[in-house]
């Protein structure tokens, strides 16, 4: 029984899940298929189930991983996430072409990638260059610094520095940032030593 293409937002993606755990526990000889594969990948990572999307990497077969360039594809981005790599996790996302049953896992999860970064660096930092900030949250510069001047945080426009706001809930207009169809374009990083320190003080406050 193929895995249901999830064309609409409503889709449980939790159920999704549950159902291609099904579908892998009981694959003949214990091999699911490439779809199925793919799916409880980008499912794990899109959860932020870091182990479980390690030991499937594991355990799906060589042969499978080799003639689907798409696993290496999906496994690519669960690197970065291992790395806490944000930057990285959007331009892995915007570099494949993603097929319809993988696509809008990929786009929830740089969704959810880029507002758990919206809540970290309000944590981490009491102000942060602009353009480290847009690189963050894989945003523009200019919309990502409009889009926090709106939820009450200020930049100084002279010196390119954002203050965020201390963190609280993210208000309801910060969805904008998270509904497009389309991967953001990634800015090119000009701090990558503060952008080591963000990540840094990012494990910290996950540990």
């Amino acid at each position: 029984m193929p895995v249901a293409v999830m064309a609409e937002s409503s889709v449980s993606f939790r159920r999704l899940l549950e159902q291609c755990e099904t579908q892998e526990l009981e694959a003949p000889g214990g091999i699911a298929t490439p779809l199925v594969y793919g799916q409880l990948l980008a499912l794990y990572l899109l959860h932020n189930d870091m182990n479980n999307a390690r030991y499937l990497w594991k355990r799906i077969p060589p042969a499978i991983k080799s003639a689907n360039a798409e696993l290496g594809a999906v496994w690519s981005v669960g690197q970065r996430i291992w790395q806490r790599d944000f930057p990285g996790i959007y331009t892995s996302i915007s570099a494949h072409q993603w097929t319809e049953t993988i696509q809008p896992i990929m786009e929830a999860l740089r969704d959810a990638t880029r507002k758990r970064a919206f809540g970290l660096v309000s944590q981490a930092y009491t102000s942060i260059v602009a353009d480290d900030f847009a690189a963050f949250v894989g945003l523009p510069v200019e919309e990502a610094v409009k889009g926090v001047l709106e939820q009450g945080w200020q930049a100084d426009f002279a010196t390119r520095m954002v203050m965020p706001k201390k963190p609280g809930v993210l208000e309801a207009s910060f969805n904008r940032f998270f509904t497009s169809s389309e991967p953001a374009p990634v800015p090119p990083i000009p701090n990558e030593q503060q952008l080591a320190r963000l990540t840094d003080y990012v494990a910290f406050l996950e540990n």
